[in-house]
């Protein structure tokens, strides 16, 4: 073989093998992971038809889920109770499911003007940090609720934030702002927020509900004086995505949610840089928990493949 022609087989192989494992990356799909909140079965754990600390093996069992958001107010004598997360995190051990998201309610005002009430907050949320850990989930959803003056509230609840997310990224947790109604459903603000606040344990959990400007925890299920589009908020808050929650309330015969176009909103998480998991949030009345959850899932998997 003359040389030159050695020296252009082997310039062609070598391209043909470096742009290969390239172009065979780009045409992958990138695949749907689902999870379950916990919230959607929160009627039959509060009236005892469930019980909480068997939520591991239900979503395995029930539902083929294998990994699970919990919320805190389900356990609400259990913050600083280390012995029941680390059975709770062996029952999910057993079960075959991994923990990836505790929920935080009602525990102050991250976003209070008043420093004392502020630092307090942050100081209430330490425990379910720890329990967050021994579980071994990597983050914890925090509610960004605060000052209704929309300054004194972007600098209150950046110092709130800051204080939590340092205190957490000494346990390699995550701290998530979820769009929760008044200016936390705001994804503009919310957004500018974490850039500014700039930690890299700190970042947004975009729901597909919850767009409500007007009211404290922001749904959208029944009337809203001032509503937040909700396509452009999980567009501008999906940067920053540490989970997502694909919120659902009715449906109609076709199984599709009659308040959000899922096809139009998985299609955008989808083509986003978003890798990680999206969680069944099933709040609707018209369906049973179990047939919310298994038609969520359902038209998750649909619109995701239309996408």
């Amino acid at each position: 073989m003359k040389r030159r022609t050695f020296i252009r087989n082997s310039v062609l192989g070598a391209t043909a093998l470096a742009t290969t494992p390239m172009l065979s990356k780009g045409l992958q799909e990138k695949a749907l992971q689902i999870s379950l909140a916990q919230w959607s079965l929160h009627r039959s754990f509060q009236d005892g038809t469930l019980d909480s600390v068997d939520f591991a093996s239900i979503a395995m069992e029930k539902y083929n889920i294998d990994a699970l958001e919990y919320v805190n107010g389900l356990y609400p004598d259990k913050g600083k109770d280390e012995k029941f997360w680390k059975q709770m995190k062996d029952r999910s051990t057993d079960a075959g499911v991994k923990n990836l998201v505790m929920m935080v309610d009602d525990e102050g005002d991250l976003g209070s003007a008043s420093e004392n009430n502020r630092l307090q907050s942050v100081e209430n949320h330490y425990k379910w940090v720890h329990a967050a850990k021994l579980l071994g989930c990597h983050t914890m959803r925090v509610n960004a609720f605060g000052d209704s003056d929309r300054e004194i509230y972007r600098m209150a609840i950046m110092d709130g934030m800051s204080r939590l997310a340092d205190y957490a990224a000494e346990l390699d947790i995550n701290i998530v702002i979820e769009n929760h109604g008044l200016f936390s459903s705001d994804a503009a603000l919310i957004a500018g927020i974490i850039k500014e606040v700039n930690r890299p344990n700190f970042g947004s959990f975009p729901d597909f509900g919850n767009w409500c400007l007007s009211a404290k925890w922001g749904s959208t299920q029944g009337d809203c004086d001032k509503i937040y589009d909700r396509y452009q908020g999980v567009a501008e808050l999906l940067p920053y995505a540490k989970a997502v929650s694909a919120k659902s309330y009715n449906f109609n015969a076709k199984g599709e949610d009659t308040k959000i176009d899922y096809y139009r909103m998985m299609k955008i998480v989808k083509e986003s840089d978003f890798k990680g998991y999206i969680g069944i949030e099933y709040e609707g009345m018209e369906k049973s928990e179990h047939e919310g959850i298994m038609i969520t899932k359902n038209l998750m998997k649909k619109a995701w493949d239309k996408a």
